[in-house]
């Protein structure tokens, strides 16, 4: 299984003159350094894969030892297009791919591996909350449904952390191609489920703190939580 961490974006919002995965928290080091460090603990370190956009040199000469995918067009596309280039230099592998700017327990890891070992494709959700600005999800005979943040009456929030099995990987390949360049690559899910039937299970870590950092009263509350 390989590991991706979609880095590419100028993380505006948030308003710092670096990629927004090397903003510090309160411990000392940046949300990057600790997903890798969480994502140590339980894969190989060298499995990991990151999509690098936004003055990416910051980021390689920080992490020298990881393997790195440039989207060139970072300053026009979304995520959809990020993780699209991922998929393609992974395309006979299972793959989990995180946001660059989600903080999460290291605990949250072990019930990921439980469902990796499925083999089962999954978004990693929290019920416990539904924000209007977040991706939200619905289901369906007991699969995601819907996955966007449009959906109305969410049963909860997409968390940034998924796994494609090797076997779904194909459509959602095909899907992420049919994406519009500022699509969100839980568009491409959502296609895949509605258009191409694949089953996308909805695993609930809302016991594990985790949560992607936006604006600056999120990292905040990040650095208040962990």
């Amino acid at each position: 299984m390989k590991i991706i961490i979609l880095a590419a974006g100028i993380g505006s919002r948030l308003g710092n003159p670096f990629p927004k995965p090397l903003t510090p928290l309160n411990g000392g080091k940046s949300i990057m350094e600790t997903q890798v460090q969480n994502l140590s603990e339980h894969f190989n370190k060298h499995d990991i894969s990151v999509v690098v956009g936004f003055k990416k040199e910051l980021i390689m000469e920080k992490f020298p030892d990881l393997t790195y995918i440039y989207n060139q067009y970072f300053d026009a596309t979304n995520t959809s297009k990020s993780l699209l280039k991922a998929l393609q230099k992974n395309r006979n592998e299972d793959v989990l791919w995180l946001n660059g700017d989600v903080v999460f327990d290291t605990e949250l890891l072990k019930v990921i591996k439980q469902e990796i070992a499925k083999k089962n494709s999954f978004v990693s959700v929290n019920h416990s909350r539904v924000a209007e600005e977040e991706v939200k999800y619905t289901l369906k005979d007991g699969f995601v449904h819907e996955l966007s943040k449009q959906v109305k009456n969410g049963l909860g929030e997409a968390v940034g952390i998924n796994y494609i099995s090797q076997k779904d990987l194909p459509v959602l390949l095909s899907q992420l191609e049919n994406c519009d360049d500022n699509d969100y690559f839980e568009r491409g899910i959502e296609l895949a489920i509605q258009n191409d039937g694949i089953q996308v299970k909805a695993v609930d870590i809302s016991q594990f703190r985790c949560m992607e950092i936006d604006f600056k009263e999120d990292l905040d509350q990040a650095n208040n939580i962990f």
